[in-house]
């Protein structure tokens, strides 16, 4: 992305599959395919420092710090959540899921409750006392994604369903959609303002949607992640700036591109980092974006770069975001 870019040391050994900061310090939680989640401390100087690491029984696909940076949730393919508390540094299984969990979320709905997400095509709910779920609510398909804002949470899920939630009563289904685009369902991803959702693809589109059917006019999609060939590559992430409500996409074909939806334009493309971007993520104010580049098999098995002793293709860095490259802009005069 850019030759300043900080490398966090120690990464991986495999795939890394999510990214998340906390919302109180520069600790950063990183999830694998080597059944790990490990937390660096983030210097002011742009060093990281390995700090901790806790293990999963398989590769891990989701992870989430709490809104009060103590404790971190972790989700995977050992169908299993484990909760890490940071003062302890002892982790926990904290709710069971029937096939792999796929999405986590922290969700703020006045008492600290954890939503999981699963392959098994149900997201429960679990209030992280009790070994049993406080609610279950069915889903049409595989959950894919997952996020929330507020209480607003979004689920995207195979064979392009969409079921939004409204988190006072997180157990009906508040409405049920399709994607606007036309291929698999890669990412959701809730406005900070909590009136809709982005959702981005396998085919290098993005369909900004909002929820209130009032609103429904301001809905669009746009076509990213494509190069000069005409290929189509893979929407990874999507994040929200926290400050400006701005966003990132991150894709297969290496690039991440800044935007903004309400003047529907990029704010900054960055250059490609010669490799898959699986996963992204902004700090809690929004200075440092994280970005992982390790292989996403969007090419299958064959595709993915051998692992070494001397040469890990697994690598994290940070970008320290500048001001104007976020901001949103105002329309441009047509």
């Amino acid at each position: 992305m850019d030759p300043k870019d900080f490398e966090v040391a120690q990464p991986p050994t495999d795939s890394i599959s999510a990214l998340a900061f906390s919302s109180q310090t520069d600790f950063l939680s990183v999830a694998s395919w080597d059944n790990q989640v490990r937390i660096y401390e983030v210097q002011p100087s742009g060093n990281t420092l390995p700090k901790a690491a806790y293990s999963h029984e398989g590769p891990v696909l989701d992870v989430k710090w709490s809104k009060d940076g103590s404790k971190i949730c972790s989700v995977g393919a050992d169908k299993a959540a484990r909760m890490y508390d940071v003062a302890t540094g002892q982790s926990t299984q904290v709710a069971q899921h029937g096939e792999a969990i796929k999405c986590v979320q922290f969700l703020d709905i006045g008492q600290q409750v954890l939503a999981t997400g699963s392959y098994d095509k149900s997201i429960k709910y679990w209030d992280m006392r009790s070994p049993t779920p406080i609610g279950t609510v069915q889903l049409p398909e595989r959950c894919y994604s997952m996020d929330s804002s507020g209480f607003l949470m979004v689920a995207g899920t195979a064979d392009k369903h969409v079921c939004i939630f409204d988190l006072s009563n997180p157990t009906v289904i508040f409405k049920q959609t399709m994607s606007p685009l036309k291929w698999q369902t890669r990412v959701v991803s809730c406005f900070p303002d909590n009136k809709g959702y982005a959702i981005g693809s396998i085919e290098g589109r993005v369909g900004i949607q909002y929820v209130d059917d009032k609103e429904q006019s301001k809905n669009f999609s746009f076509k990213c992640h494509r190069d000069d060939q005409k290929n189509v590559f893979s929407v990874n992430d999507i994040c929200f700036h926290p400050m400006y409500g701005t966003f990132s996409t991150a894709g297969s074909d290496g690039t991440v591109s800044f935007w903004d939806k309400d003047s529907k334009q990029r704010l900054k493309p960055f250059a490609n980092v010669q490799g898959t971007i699986p996963c992204t993520t902004f700090n809690r104010n929004g200075t440092i974006f994280a970005y992982a580049v390790s292989y996403d098999w969007s090419k299958g098995y064959k595709f993915a770069p051998p692992s070494t002793p001397n040469n890990n293709p697994n690598k994290i860095y940070l970008h320290a975001v500048r001001d104007e490259d976020v901001k949103p802009r105002g329309s441009k005069k047509r």
